[in-house]
């Protein structure tokens, strides 16, 4: 990675002695991209939970997954549509204590809450819209590196995310194994499947066929392909959730008093599927689903490197993968090929049948093995 400016904190971001929990921007320069391309100035969002010490040693980055952001834990208010999305995960007496540990959380290069994505103002003041370049999932590290350098934090204590925020947490490992000490590895893959892609493949082809989409700048014409969107995430929510989950929750249920058989009316797992899609159209880009996407399929911690057993052969500190059992979107088969292939991996599974969304449900089962995974290495006297 190289950069053509020097990184430098812009107004707003992190000082030591700053309040925590706030979003924060920083802007880390220019940034050369893997599949080419170039972004001149880029732009993070994050936010900070506790205290970094004096050794600047006991810091823990927080990925999201591909709609989340920055706001891990927190309430709704100024910048933040929503609640934290692991809410009681972070703070005094959490698995993540504040008391003991300075907890970051960064939104995504290509993202739309403040970090530069395509809804970004490029360099002629227009939004960057269909211009925006290709971006993988290690564009994405290497722009967390960088903010990583101006925190001052040359190792992380421990690097975690589940999905999408998994593989960034593995390609931190892979990459940067001097600088992770933990990874932490949720409901993810050390590669994009076959059947993950081709799921994609029908959402980005909702959203690009959406007439509101403008060949992806519609944001000079008053609106944009939320009909688009709405249907890309509710095919990705049926994947989100087990088949069983859905038969006992809504089984064949109509909604309310409509009626579907002949009458024109939904069935309760419609509505719910429309709920989801109402919601994400309020509150995501459209321009950032696509590019996260396909950040996403071009996941593979093996291309360049040897393929992915070599890949991990590079991780340096301690690999724990976590597998949710009902998952078919990232079944447990792919949490097993990495502990499978790397070498010191810890596995466990989160029993739940909510699916792939069982790591961000089971607060109390994910809570109680990051607590055991941080505080072992704290008790023990290993992070360094």
């Amino acid at each position: 990675m190289t950069t053509t400016s020097e990184p430098r904190l812009s107004t707003g971001a992190w000082r030591e002695g700053d309040p925590v929990g706030d979003r924060r921007f920083v802007s880390v320069g220019a940034v050369e991209l893997e599949a080419g391309g170039r972004l001149p100035e880029v732009t993070v969002a994050y936010e900070t939970w506790g205290r970094l010490n004096e050794a600047r040693d006991n810091a823990i980055l927080v990925e999201h997954a591909l709609t989340g952001d920055s706001h891990v834990s927190g309430p709704a208010g100024p910048g933040h549509a929503t609640p934290g999305w692991w809410d009681g995960l972070i703070g005094p007496g959490c698995p993540f204590d504040t008391e003991t540990h300075f907890v970051v959380a960064a939104n995504v290069l290509g993202g739309c809450q403040g970090t530069t994505g395509p809804s970004s103002t490029a360099p002629d003041g227009r939004a960057w819209g269909s211009r925006f370049p290709f971006v993988t999932i290690r564009d994405q590290v290497r722009v967390e590196a960088l903010l990583s350098d101006l925190l001052g934090i040359d190792r992380w204590s421990a690097v975690l995310g589940g999905s999408m925020g998994g593989m960034r947490a593995l390609e931190w490992a892979v990459t940067h194994p001097d600088r992770v000490a933990t990874a932490i590895i949720l409901a993810s893959t050390a590669y994009a499947t076959a059947e993950q892609i081709a799921w994609c493949q029908p959402q980005l082809l909702a959203i690009r066929s959406d007439p509101e989409f403008h060949g992806g700048d519609y944001y000079e014409h008053g609106a944009g392909p939320q009909t688009g969107l709405g249907i890309a995430r509710r095919i990705a929510h049926v994947t989100y959730r087990s088949e069983l989950e859905l038969h006992d929750r809504f089984g064949r249920l109509q909604q309310g008093s409509e009626q579907p058989l002949g009458g024109g009316g939904r069935y309760a797992v419609e509505s719910y599927l429309d709920h989801h899609a109402g919601k994400i159209a309020g509150r995501f880009d459209a321009n950032s689903y696509l590019v996260l996407t396909e950040a996403m399929n071009s996941h593979d911690i093996g291309r360049d490197r040897g393929g992915v057993a070599a890949a991990l052969r590079r991780v340096a500190g301690r690999l724990v993968v976590v597998g949710v059992d009902s998952d078919r979107l990232y079944p447990m088969r792919l949490s097993d090929e990495i502990a499978s292939a790397a070498p010191r991996a810890e596995s466990f599974t989160v029993t739940s049948p909510y699916g792939h969304d069982g790591f961000l449900i089971e607060t109390e089962q994910v809570g109680s093995i990051l607590q055991q995974v941080v505080g072992r290495r704290a008790e023990a006297g290993e992070i360094r």
